[in-house]
């Protein structure tokens, strides 16, 4: 059954070859003048130590900006999320990934021709997603989280796929390290807004469900009590 080439998370389904071509579209489309650094961006997301920041989850991200849409300036929100994962050095280096991939922007943007302004908000955007907590009054930066969390919406099959995909990423760290920082990440996620932009409203209650079937999981492996009213915890978050 062909995939639908609008559907976010439809693109696990592609094989390497399909992402590969659309990605190679999407950049045309965006930056016809720059093929070479296109290129070079999607050999980043190719590195072999990724098993889910790869280019999957790139072009994830890009089909979930475009599906959640609605007044931002787009063209800056598309180049950082090209970016915004270009650095993905495990473990992290001197700098955080998130801070390499705004750096690199900058570097590769100036060398383009980018005005400051443009080169200021790609980074800022970029740095963003370090935190997931943009600002008031900031759509883009909005628009970027959420694309980038969208995954915590996919169906359960999918999100249990993107956990182990993490955690084959850290494969180094011992398992009950791993758990427990898993834990200290997701834990505020859930207790927070998870979303921010109009129209990813829509994908809160299934993200809820996923992270709360993940937090009991990583309670349980780790020894930790559950909360005693679980309907109470799940209200509290919406």
């Amino acid at each position: 059954m062909p995939t639908d080439p609008t559907d976010p998370f439809a693109v696990a389904a592609l094989d390497p070859d399909a992402v590969e071509a659309e990605l190679t579209e999407r950049w045309d489309a965006l930056m016809p003048a720059l093929p070479e650094l296109g290129a070079g961006l999607r050999r980043r997301y190719a590195e072999p130590h990724r098993r889910y920041h790869d280019r999957t989850h790139l072009l994830q991200v890009l089909r979930m900006v475009d599906r959640l849409a609605g007044d931002e300036d787009l063209y800056v929100v598309r180049l950082a999320a090209w970016f915004h994962d270009a650095v993905y050095d495990l473990p992290e280096r001197e700098l955080t990934n998130e801070e390499a991939s705004a750096r690199l922007s900058v570097r590769e943007l100036g060398r383009a021709g980018f005005e400051q302004e443009d080169l200021t908000q790609v980074a800022r955007l970029v740095r963003l997603t370090a935190t997931h907590a943009p600002g008031a009054r900031d759509p883009e930066g909005e628009l970027l989280c959420d694309a980038d969390l969208a995954v915590l919406a996919a169906p359960p099959e999918l999100y249990d796929a993107y956990v182990e995909a993490v955690r084959a990423e850290h494969e180094a760290v011992p398992e009950e390290e791993f758990l427990a920082g898993r834990l200290a990440v997701m834990e505020p996620l859930a207790d927070g807004e998870i979303f921010r932009s109009g129209k990813a409203q829509s994908l809160k209650a299934a993200a809820r469900a996923n992270l709360e079937r993940e937090l009991w999981s990583l309670r349980d492996r780790l020894g930790i009590e559950q909360p005693e009213d679980e309907d109470a915890v799940r209200d509290s978050r919406r």
